[in-house]
């Protein structure tokens, strides 16, 4: 799988979107002790203002990008338990890296529960810096940044 396999959503694919972000972060519930944020996302309105990409068909993938000023926000990464392994998480950061360089924003920023230490070896691998941990309401986040230095080819 490639970055060049990865599409935006169509309103067709809200259904296995918000069943694919169901699937992906429902475990995390009992760690955490709330629901995660992206299971509580209209997913019908972030892919009709397009801002959700996938892959796979059936959809094993999901991406949230939120393009400010000065940074693209990955909002939301998910891939299908039944499909983790096959380099489906690589493939998305890597589309987030060329998305972020083709809207010319030299930063890509996201930000993950502290409970969900799994998340916390993925992100430095591809390049992400712990910027600050913040507790906002009932959420105790990690909030990463990369910095693009240049063209990803």
């Amino acid at each position: 799988m490639t970055a060049e396999d990865i599409r935006l959503a169509t309103a067709a694919d809200v259904p296995a979107v918000s069943a694919l972000i169901d699937a992906a972060f429902r475990p995390y519930i009992a760690r955490i002790g709330l629901v995660p944020a992206p299971m509580e996302r209209d997913h019908a309105a972030d892919v009709a203002a397009g801002r959700v990409y996938v892959t796979g068909d059936p959809v094993i993938g999901v991406l949230v990008l939120l393009p400010h000023e000065d940074h693209l926000y990955l909002d939301t990464i998910a891939v299908h338990p039944d499909a983790h392994g096959r380099g489906v998480g690589r493939a998305l950061l890597h589309f987030v890296d060329r998305h972020a360089h083709g809207l010319g924003l030299p930063e890509v920023r996201l930000l993950t529960n502290a409970l969900m230490w799994e998340n916390q070896k993925i992100y430095p691998r591809y390049g992400y810096e712990l910027v600050e941990r913040r507790v906002t309401g009932p959420y105790d986040r990690l909030h990463y940044r990369k910095r693009l230095p240049g063209p990803v080819s």
